[in-house]
């Protein structure tokens, strides 16, 4: 029987260790679709599997790691031949059925998009945060938001939702206002297109019902006072795309700038995706929201410094899309 090596978590006294092992494909879940992976990525959602009250996995053991980019190597699905790069994310992947840090991994059809224009390294790094960041952007779009009308700010604009909104915005012809904690990450929210950036809102401003109106659009990563600050100081008829809890998921605000300034706020969920429009968005990163400073916002790991990303994500300090090269070895 086939082995293959993956990175397991296991419940062992209250406490998540994650180990290397040798398993048997048997391991595996039933679907339609096994993947020799290539690449996989490190998010928030990976990083609390590794917590015991981290809240998302659905019982263990498991298979870390929401993003799962590689190559075919069965199918009994006629949409998907062998040797078809692909991506799978979303839906349980990672959570209550086995992800991508591993050497295999197998899912149903009905959850894997086709990769055409991109690579998998480019479809990891851009991978489950880059998805929402698109989302995001689809929201503002259809919205009615154009260059035009004003700027847009971008919160927790170091992350790996923050990063890629950055870049897909800029390129689209936008103003990004970018606000990170971090002032050593200016210069690159910079070279990602970003026109000004701005520390940590809304920093020693006091939160009013209604402030001075200013953005076009907010991409928000954060939630908390955070996003109670950038509600109220939306211009007429704005929107924000929240996907983010790292400030808080309590929302200080008040009713005023709905029904004061005719403001928008839309949840962005990109887990449960239906499977025609995740693949026709994913076409769309492949070209015209391609990020197209990739490189600066990732960087590879090997599987052995997961942890220590993990901790990075978990207190704040991780900036960009950490790619998991599963190559690299065990």
């Amino acid at each position: 029987m086939t082995t293959f090596s993956a990175l397991v978590a296991r419940e062992n006294g209250g406490e998540i260790e994650i180990s290397a092992e040798r398993l048997e494909e048997s391991f595996l879940p039933d679907g339609d679709v096994t993947i020799d992976v290539e690449f996989s990525s490190v998010n928030y959602k990976d990083a609390l599997v590794s917590v015991p009250s981290g809240g998302v996995a659905k019982g263990y053991p498991l298979i870390p790691g929401i993003d799962i980019a590689g190559t075919v190597s069965e199918s009994s699905n006629a949409d998907f031949q062998v040797g078809n790069r692909v991506i799978a994310h979303g839906y349980e992947i990672g959570v209550s059925r086995h992800g991508g840090y591993a050497e295999k991994a197998r899912v149903p059809a009905s959850w894997v998009v086709k990769l055409d224009e991109l690579s998998t390294f480019e479809a990891a790094a851009i991978g489950t945060a880059g998805y929402t960041a698109a989302l995001s952007i689809e929201a503002v779009l259809a919205h009615g938001v154009t260059p035009s009308s004003g700027p847009i700010l971008v919160t927790g604009a170091t992350g790996g939702v923050g990063t890629i909104s950055v870049d897909i915005l800029s390129r689209l012809g936008f103003d990004v206002v970018a606000s990170t904690g971090k002032e050593s990450s200016r210069a690159m929210l910079k070279e990602l297109g970003a026109s000004e950036t701005v520390g940590r809102l809304p920093g020693e401003e006091k939160v009013r019902p209604l402030g001075k109106a200013t953005w076009a659009a907010v991409v928000d990563c954060v939630g908390g006072p955070t996003l109670a600050y950038a509600l109220s100081t939306m211009k007429y008829g704005a929107i924000a795309a929240t996907s983010g809890l790292a400030g808080s998921p309590a929302l200080p605000t008040t009713v005023l700038p709905f029904i004061l300034r005719n403001g928008t706020l839309a949840g962005i969920e990109s887990g449960q995706v239906p499977i025609d429009d995740r693949r026709a968005l994913w076409a769309k990163l492949g070209r015209e929201y391609k990020p197209t400073h990739l490189d600066a916002v990732s960087h590879q790991i090997s599987t052995a410094h997961v942890h220590d990303i993990f901790a990075d994500i978990l207190s704040g300090a991780h900036i960009g899309r950490s790619v998991v090269n599963i190559a690299d070895g065990f």
